[in-house]
């Protein structure tokens, strides 16, 4: 995949594409749209807590670049990923209002995903450029939840 195509939005279309396409095949449950509105909602509301908390530490959000504080506030007491939690939450709302609950199983390989191309890349940034600070909001913080 080309780099610049390689981010966790992208890949989180793609995944919501499958869900789509599971639902348009077979929707069993029918169309579940406000239970699934509901959960992309909390995911997007959660993104957007998140985002805020990088503003207020004036570090970047983008993956892969420098960051210049540890962000631990708001939902990163919870979790050290609070955003790809989101991005999960997004794709389980999408795949509710496709009909589809065996859309449900993309949620597992879109983590993997995210684990091991941002998530695993990120933690070593992290430690690299913030250290012990960072070593020990590891040892407190769960990565998902």
């Amino acid at each position: 995949m080309p780099r610049w195509l390689d981010w966790p939005p992208v890949w989180l279309a793609g995944f919501m594409a499958a869900g789509w396409a599971l639902g348009a095949v077979w929707a069993p449950l029918g169309v579940l749209l406000w239970p699934g509105r509901l959960v992309i909602a909390a995911g997007v509301a959660l993104a957007a807590w998140a985002a805020i908390e990088f503003r207020r530490a004036r570090t970047t959000i983008v993956p892969r670049e420098t960051p210049s504080a540890l962000v631990d506030s708001g939902p990163y007491r919870l979790s050290r990923n609070p955003i790809y939690v989101a991005d999960l939450l997004i794709l389980a709302g999408w795949v509710l209002t496709t009909g589809q609950p065996l859309g449900l199983v993309l949620l597992w390989p879109f983590a993997r995903v995210l684990e091991r191309r941002f998530i695993r890349p990120e933690e070593a940034m992290l430690d690299t450029h913030l250290g012990a600070p960072y070593r020990a909001y590891l040892a407190r913080v769960r990565r998902w939840l």
